[in-house]
């Protein structure tokens, strides 16, 4: 009993589910002032005709046509990570009084009775499934709308070899970079999310007293060949899923924007510095709590992620000088 109250410490504790509360508004915030910057100047000014209300409907059109997605990813927010993993995850345990789960604070009637009741946790339970379910499907929906703005300058960009002007290739190959540097914010929020959530359930299965300890308590292992931390507890962390399907989504969508804008283009530089630092964000978050020591590992790309949502080159680079370049060519 002491180590399942121990477990639910973490609910006073410092923890990193405010992070996930930051990283998610944030990821919103950068998706649509990227889809601001396309449709209202970006895109103006690089389709043929220039006109406003033209552009306009087509991206209207761009966008409508992955509506069936945007269903189906709806569908499976709904059904899975909402309905199916709260049966499975809270209202099984909390009906039988049991499961191969840590104890948090979906849980908490199973050992504290006297803070909460089984059905009120239940009630509670199924309205913070909802809400996470949504907050998954509104994640995925800007995923979405990045990958169709990619396709949008992409096809743009194949039409625009027609018109082979110095200045008018330089104004794509801008406002790519733009764009591709907004891509690289919303992913490495993506995985950020990805890295709260998979670190936040490996600490429930572990014996540390509480998230920062067990951090510390790692990262002092292998620095100064400390008492091991102990195996923890063998219980079932279905979070580690979710976590999974947030992060290959978004790596999947920067690797998509950085194959069809960053190939052929004067940029590879900048975008070689951000896919390094996109996968070695994604390696840490592979490798949390798989050796003693990942905690170092993880703090480096945490911070240089971090440094790169304020500076997405990851170092001065202009585009002007790709300009220059071609002048002097």
């Amino acid at each position: 009993a002491d180590g399942l109250v121990k477990q639910v410490g973490f609910l006073w504790a410092p923890n990193w589910t405010f992070l996930f509360m930051v990283f998610l508004p944030l990821f919103f915030t950068f998706v649509i002032e990227l889809l601001l910057f396309w449709k209202n100047e970006g895109r103006l000014r690089i389709v043929a005709a220039g006109n406003r209300v033209e552009s306009d409907a087509a991206w209207a059109r761009n966008v409508d046509a992955s509506s069936y997605t945007y269903w189906a990813v709806f569908i499976v927010c709904v059904l899975f990570a909402g309905v199916f993993q709260w049966i499975g995850v809270c209202l099984v345990p909390l009906v039988k009084g049991g499961g191969n789960y840590a104890i948090d604070w979906g849980k908490l009637a199973l050992v504290r009775p006297e803070v909460i009741s089984v059905p009120m946790e239940i009630v509670f339970t199924a309205f913070a499934y909802l809400y996470m379910c949504l907050c998954f499907y509104l994640f995925f929906v800007g995923l979405i709308l990045l990958h169709t703005m990619i396709n949008d300058l992409w096809k743009i960009g194949g039409a625009s070899r027609s018109r082979p002007r110095i200045d008018y290739q330089y104004h794509v190959h801008e406002i790519g970079l733009r764009v591709m540097r907004g891509i690289f914010r919303c992913t490495v929020l993506g995985l950020l999310i990805a890295v709260c959530m998979k670190a936040q359930s490996s600490y429930l299965a572990s014996n540390g007293k509480n998230i920062v300890a067990w951090l510390l308590a790692d990262m002092s292992s292998a620095l100064y060949e400390g008492k091991d931390m102990g195996k923890g507890f063998s219980y079932r962390m279905p979070t580690h899923y979710s976590s999974l399907l947030i992060a290959i989504s978004t790596i999947i969508v920067f690797l998509y924007g950085s194959i069809r804008l960053g190939a052929g283009s004067r940029f590879h530089f900048p975008m070689w510095k951000m896919s390094a630092a996109v996968g070695l964000l994604f390696t840490s978050y592979l490798l949390i709590d798989a050796f003693t020591g990942f905690s170092i590992l993880l703090c480096l790309a945490v911070l240089l992620a971090m440094y790169g949502l304020i500076d997405p080159e990851l170092g001065r680079w202009r585009a002007s000088d790709w300009g220059s370049n071609q002048n002097v060519s």
